[in-house]
């Protein structure tokens, strides 16, 4: 393995979003851990990469346990000698009317999106610390981290949870140059939207498949639904050189629908 080059860790990177932003990090000469839950999905996609000739590992491991998130930063730091960057994209979502929330879905989503993002930030930060290194770490937010939508109540709550974490870590690390910030996607074409435009139809009888999709997309300023390679552009930049006077920070990337 190479460990001249670049080292980065992406969540929830088998798939979607993810997937796209560890194929971007792996052209820019990154070595790159993939990370998730779905080990099918997982090894599918680490097979994938090494035919592309990217230098990749995989790793599954439960983003929500703190302990599998340091275990995770120890075998990338045992593979490839050092990390550079640490991207805390694992997330799931939920569409429910807000008198109809329950503890299980609380629970749900505030252990991966929120709990997770603060353990990979603190695992990723200990290791930059240890190497004496300046490090990049990276958060998913979303336009509801800055905005809360009916019906997305929990995911709402937990990407502004995402995004007050990343501000208060960056005011604590910045002293060991670890920058931290978010990237705030809006609506893409992915799985999750497709579960969000179902869940949306069935608690409205004048919606179609669709509809919500649609609704959504059709605010776009720009004209058109974001694509995984939008998000990744963003991404790639915040693991650079080019944003090192950045941090704490939660970019927009939507097309020109939230305005903050």
């Amino acid at each position: 393995m190479n460990s001249e080059n670049k080292v980065a860790i992406i969540t929830g990177s088998a798939g979607g979003l993810g997937k796209a932003i560890a194929e971007r990090l792996a052209n820019d000469g990154f070595n790159i851990v993939v990370q998730d839950i779905n080990n099918d999905l997982l090894l599918e996609t680490e097979k994938e990469f090494k035919e592309k000739g990217y230098n990749v590992i995989s790793f599954k491991s439960d983003v929500s346990k703190q302990k599998e998130q340091e275990e995770l930063v120890k075998f990338t730091v045992k593979e490839f000698n050092k990390l550079d960057v640490f991207i805390n994209n694992a997330g799931v979502d939920a569409v429910t009317p807000f008198l109809e929330i329950d503890e299980n879905q609380l629970n749900k989503l505030f252990n991966i999106n929120v709990f997770g993002t603060v353990y990979g930030t603190q695992a990723a930060a200990k290791q930059f610390i240890k190497q004496n290194t300046k490090g990049k770490i990276i958060n998913a937010c979303s336009i509801a981290g800055h905005e809360s939508y009916e019906m997305l109540g929990t995911y709402s709550a937990t990407k502004h949870s995402v995004r007050s974490f990343t501000q208060v870590a960056a005011k604590e690390l910045a002293k060991y140059k670890i920058n931290v910030n978010a990237y705030c996607p809006g609506v893409a074409k992915t799985k999750m939207w497709e579960r969000i435009d179902e869940e949306m139809v069935k608690y409205d009888e004048n919606l179609n498949p669709g509809d919500a999709f649609e609704k959504f997309s059709s605010a776009i300023k720009l004209g058109r639904y974001q694509e995984p390679k939008d998000v990744a552009n963003l991404v790639s930049f915040l693991a650079s050189e080019d944003s090192d006077y950045i941090t704490g920070q939660s970019i927009l990337t939507d097309g020109g629908l939230v305005y903050r």
